[in-house]
């Protein structure tokens, strides 16, 4: 019997959403309401970690045949080719090959403040040739890593998509039954949306380790460029040289060798030249720390006398200072050279894919549902209405990226 209030029936309370339904939904919200930003962010991610090899390809004077090269860097001749280069200029840093097949690089600051790369072999130091400071790794970097803003609304706006990964991440071992099942299950080619639903759970089964990480460094990177800066590392006080940049290049050898006396270990990674500030060469590079940015280990030396002044070693720092200079070889995957960065771009495509996957996953639900054609039109109207008021700002996001990328020029 149907209760009854004067005659009228009471209407049935509504029934309650499962908390499976919930949690799906919640899933849902999370990777397709900003899909458009969230899939932008992390394709330039994944195109990042190999940005060094993309400009080797799209530039020559990067390239040196690796018969021709010796395992240490004349550092002493590639600084004499860099001053040769700058003229009236400066030399701001030299950097050494990632693989044997690159050549060394020199940043150069010309008189009116313009910067330049010049590369140079890294055993004879014979000049290679000149590229632009506006590169394929400075527009990718720049993209994924602030939307070409400034660093201090960029940085968190991207890094707090973090939060959304996480959700995502929390909710699929509550949508997934029994996801440790999955993990050796192939992908069935029955038809778009069977291969499609396979494909992201085996994707994100086979992620879960690089998502964690990816999620714990943009909460990094948000926590330090909003209210929690890492302290400044070592540094030494040396007053300016005098010295024009030929002098600096000649200086440099006396240097090299007060720095192998002074960290014999040292494995020279980068050479930061004196400025109109410092008059000290600074040496660094990897050491027996694990895990840090090579500017963790360092040797300072005075450039008139080749006094070291100063030697840091990571192992000295701070478990804050660890951490930050830990960040970027962990979200890169630049710790273990080309090795590791194919890795990281691999699992990169992976989660990628799983963004993308999620929107037409739910695309081709609807339209299934609805008994539509399936086809890439009514799919894409799915998803854009399924992203609802979301869209324009994520989509908005991206257009401002796009269209900052002339300030990189200006910069340069």
């Amino acid at each position: 019997m149907v209760a009854v209030d004067e005659g009228r029936p009471l209407a049935r309370p509504r029934p309650r959403k499962k908390v499976s339904r919930v949690w799906w939904e919640v899933h849902q919200w999370a990777g397709l309401k900003f899909s458009i930003l969230l899939s932008f962010i992390l394709l330039t991610g994944t195109l990042a970690t190999l940005s060094s090899e993309i400009d080797w390809l799209l530039r020559p004077a990067m390239r040196v045949d690796p018969a021709t090269v010796s395992t240490e860097v004349n550092w002493a001749a590639v600084a004499r080719t860099a001053a040769a280069q700058a003229g009236e200029g400066r030399v701001i840093s030299l950097e050494g090959p990632t693989d044997p097949w690159f050549a060394a690089t020199a940043i150069l600051e010309a008189p009116d403040g313009g910067l330049s790369f010049v590369y140079a072999h890294p055993t004879t130091g014979a000049f290679q040739g000149e590229g632009h400071w506006v590169s394929a790794q400075r527009i990718l970097r720049n993209m994924h890593r602030h939307l070409m803003m400034p660093v201090a609304i960029g940085v968190p706006i991207v890094s707090s998509l973090s939060f959304l990964l996480a959700i995502s991440l929390v909710t699929s071992f509550v949508v997934y039954k029994k996801w440790w099942r999955g993990f050796l299950k192939p992908i069935r080619l029955n038809d778009l949306r069977t291969a499609l639903g396979d494909f992201h759970r085996l994707a994100g089964l086979w992620s879960l380790w690089f998502v964690v990480l990816m999620i714990l460094t943009a909460l990094w990177y948000l926590a330090e460029q909003t209210a929690f800066r890492a302290p400044n590392l070592p540094s030494a006080e040396v007053e300016a040289s005098g010295q024009d940049m030929a002098g600096l290049a000649r200086r440099l050898p006396q240097t090299l060798t007060a720095a192998q006396i002074a960290n014999p270990e040292l494995r020279i990674e980068r050479i930061l030249f004196p400025t109109a500030k410092s008059g000290a060469f600074v040496l660094q590079g990897q050491d027996k720390a694990i895990l840090v940015r090579a500017r963790a280990n360092a040797v300072w030396a005075e450039a008139d006398t080749g006094e070291v002044l100063l030697t840091t070693d990571a192992r000295d720092l701070n478990l804050h200072q660890r951490l930050s200079e830990a960040a970027d070889p962990l979200h890169f995957g630049t710790w273990g050279g080309l090795t590791t960065r194919i890795i990281w771009f691999l699992f990169g495509l992976a989660l990628t894919g799983l963004s993308v996957s999620g929107v037409a996953i739910y695309a081709l639900r609807l339209i299934r549902a609805e008994r539509r054609e399936r086809r890439w039109g009514p799919a894409l109207a799915v998803s854009w209405a399924g992203m609802g008021v979301w869209r324009w700002p994520a989509l908005i996001l991206v257009i401002i990226g796009f269209l900052l990328i002339p300030s990189v020029f200006l910069q340069a």
